[in-house]
């Protein structure tokens, strides 16, 4: 269903949980939700209950490096959606409908 390792998925729980908070989830959309599809950066949708942008973008930042010191040269690609964003570009719909929860 997915083409991420129990290992990688552990990895990412384990740090989204870390730098977004203990209610935040993760979901897996794009290339990697597809078994039949090959390479591919790791497509994460992630929400927080954190407000505060500055604070979101630390967390940001210390999510991804836990998870290149986890898994290397990995491309990984962040949406993240919180409280009072103002914004949410199309490609929220797609991974908010396609996401498959890690």
């Amino acid at each position: 269903m997915m083409r991420l390792t129990d290992h990688q998925r552990s990895v990412i729980c384990r740090a989204a949980c870390e730098c977004f908070g203990a209610s935040s989830r993760v979901r897996l959309y794009g290339s990697r939700t597809d078994d039949r599809a090959n390479g591919g950066d790791i497509d994460l949708f992630i929400e927080t209950d954190i407000r505060d942008t500055c604070e979101i973008a630390r967390a940001e930042i210390n999510f991804h490096v836990q998870l290149q010191e986890a898994f290397g040269k990995q491309q990984i690609d962040l949406l993240i959606d919180y409280p009072g964003r103002r914004t949410h570009p199309q490609i929220f719909d797609v991974a908010e409908h396609t996401a498959i929860p890690l």
